[in-house]
């Protein structure tokens, strides 16, 4: 959605609808912005150890990590293979 068009909706308020409109958004910009902070080695392993239970791995007998993204990718297209148009 633009934000023409998000004007566009705002017009067909009501006068007072907008008038708390613009206080919502005005009040917005005063409210402090979540930085995101990426997760560090030890927040995740902390993370993993807070757990509960085993973690199942997905096909752990393959070591290599390029040929374990291939197998997921493959497996991924071979479950879409129903869905998509066979017509070319």
């Amino acid at each position: 959605m633009t934000i023409t068009e998000i004007l566009e909706q705002a017009k067909a308020l009501s006068p007072r609808e907008r008038k708390e409109l613009a206080k919502m958004l005005i009040d917005m910009m005063d409210a402090p912005q979540e930085v995101y902070q990426p997760k560090t080695g030890a927040d995740i392993v902390a993370m993993l150890e807070a757990m509960e239970g085993p973690i199942e791995l997905v096909d752990p007998e393959i070591e290599d990590p390029v040929e374990w993204v291939k197998a997921q990718r493959q497996k991924r297209q071979d479950k879409l293979t129903p869905y998509r148009d066979t017509e070319d």
